[in-house]
């Protein structure tokens, strides 16, 4: 399997709505989009793999507001990030969320931000587990700086679950430490969306990860 990137859009200005059409365009042949749910059937149309950022652990039913794994599938979408940083659930929560995503169909990231948590997630069976420090997340140092945590992961992941990881990757070389490393991909977000270039970076990055161009 060629390593994972994956480009979380967040809400930024930048990669909202149109610029999140315009921003897919120069950078999906290269990686996953993350987009926010309310873009995922508009980048859909254009990028071959898009990431929903969120996902309710609900099913069908009286769920005004929620956003359903179905849904988020019908939409386009063909994965899931759970539990990030900036988007924290409680345990069950996030087990039901992977089941349910499982069952619509969806891939699922599941976030963890210590390593004590990767045998509780392990056990729910996603398809990937993404460390990220977020004291680092957008500081601009790079989580491959904790070259003894991430290997730490790894190790309690025990090879059941491709980990990757993520925050503060902002360069090529970033990436190639965390392959070394032993991750199976990274997360990366504001070093590509803010960046001037973004497709010359996420170009760079696929380079360093040792993928096929």
């Amino acid at each position: 399997m060629e390593p994972v990137i994956i480009v979380n859009f967040k809400a930024y200005r930048e990669a909202t709505a149109r610029d999140a059409e315009a921003l897919a365009k120069m950078i999906e042949k290269y990686c996953i989009v993350a987009v926010q749910n309310a873009d995922i059937y508009r980048v859909s149309r254009i990028a071959r793999k898009v990431y929903a950022q969120h996902i309710d652990p609900v099913g069908y039913g009286a769920f005004t507001g929620h956003d359903t794994a179905y849904c988020l599938k019908e939409n386009g979408a063909s994965g899931v990030i759970i539990n990030h940083s900036e988007d924290q659930m409680p345990m069950d929560s996030i087990k039901k969320a992977v089941e349910i995503a499982r069952e619509a169909g969806l891939e699922t990231v599941v976030c963890i931000r210590t390593p004590e948590l990767v045998k509780k997630v392990s056990n729910f069976k996603p398809d990937f587990i993404a460390y990220e420090s977020p004291e680092l997340i957008g500081s601009g140092i790079s989580v491959t700086t904790r070259p003894d945590t991430i290997k730490k992961v790894i190790e309690l992941a025990g090879g059941k679950t491709p980990v990757l990881c993520g925050a503060g990757i902002t360069k090529a070389d970033d990436v190639r430490k965390a392959i070394a490393l032993g991750c199976s991909g990274i997360v990366v977000a504001s070093g590509v969306v803010k960046a001037s270039n973004p497709a010359a970076v996420i170009s760079s990055f696929r380079q360093a990860s040792g993928c096929v161009q």
